[in-house]
């Protein structure tokens, strides 16, 4: 005759199903918490891509603007005498959408002025006048024709008069920036070592005139898995890199990109985030002058965040 079952312990059962409630609680309680902080993450990644984006939107706006560099029309460089200007052919320098005869530049020892036409004024930093210096200046000073206004630029060691019209060929045909796709993996800490003095820094710029700079250190960061030392030079409380990367001259503009970076913490770090590399305005402005990557900032990794090359109008 078969046995029968052992008489269940009724504490013992009170007890296990107090300890499994417990189990359940706990484990619960994990699995909210895991979802909370997957819920965080996923929305600070959302907060960082969005920020990105905005940032570019402001970049393309800022390019757009009537002070943007596709208003950037022309680049003549001066010779020491007299340059005469204006919508004519008969003009050593030839400007549309200006008057005919528009005034005469003149470089002598360094100094540029400008020169109205006879019994003509011109409009100089918003006054009207016969005649001015426009450089050397403390800042710009800008001659203004309607939509067109000119100043001198330095390039190098040369003088040039560059023309900016808000009526440009370039602005109207612009066909907008592209982009890779934001990616966190491009937002990188690096570690700024500050050299024992600032050092002069000289670059070719795409004309082949030499541009110099200030640099305070170099900044040694990991990028395409690659430990990598940069050298920035000063802008303003930044630190600015003007680099080459494997993808130079195929998904990104040949000559250079140029990124930004914070000034480094208390303790020497800071972010440098490619996904904010940007062309340069000559990447789609061939009137404009671009430093060209000193050797430190040639890297052989493909960094395939930022800007990729502008294929429209301009391009080159």
């Amino acid at each position: 005759m078969a046995s029968s079952p052992p008489a269940v312990d009724h504490r013992h059962r009170l007890w296990f199903d107090t300890i499994m409630l417990i189990h359940v609680r706990v484990l619960t309680a994990a699995i909210l918490t895991a979802g909370a902080g997957v819920t965080t993450l996923v929305g600070a990644v959302n907060d960082y891509e969005a920020e990105v984006m905005a940032w570019r939107a402001d970049r393309e706006a800022r390019l757009k603007a009537d002070d943007g560099w596709l208003t950037v029309s022309s680049l003549f460089f001066l010779r020491e005498g007299q340059t005469s200007f204006g919508s004519s052919q008969r003009n050593d320098f030839v400007v549309p959408h200006i008057p005919p005869e528009a005034g005469v530049f003149e470089l002598r020892d360094g100094h540029v002025t400008v020169r109205a036409p006879a019994d003509g004024r011109l409009t100089v930093d918003g006054e009207t006048v016969e005649t001015a210096q426009l450089y050397p200046a403390d800042q710009p000073v800008t001659v203004s024709l309607g939509p067109v206004s000119l100043w001198v630029h330095v390039s190098g060691e040369r003088l040039a008069i560059r023309v900016r019209d808000t009526d440009a060929d370039l602005r109207k045909n612009f066909t907008g920036l592209d982009w890779f796709p934001v990616d966190d993996a491009y937002r990188v800490r690096g570690k700024f070592t500050p050299h024992a003095e600032p050092m002069t820094v000289k670059m070719l710029n795409i004309l082949g005139d030499i541009e110099t700079y200030t640099s305070t250190g170099y900044v040694t960061l990991t990028v395409g898995g690659q430990e990598t030392r940069m050298l920035p030079v000063n802008s303003g409380e930044r630190l600015w890199f003007i680099m080459r990367d494997g993808t130079s001259g195929a998904e990104t503009y040949s000559a250079a990109r140029f990124l930004y970076a914070d000034a480094p913490d208390a303790d020497g770090w800071t972010t440098v985030d490619f996904n904010r590399a940007y062309n340069p305005p000559c990447a789609f402005n061939p009137h404009t002058t671009c430093p060209l990557p000193p050797p430190d900032n040639r890297l052989d990794a493909r960094v395939e965040a930022g800007e990729k090359a502008y294929r429209g109008p301009g391009a080159h």
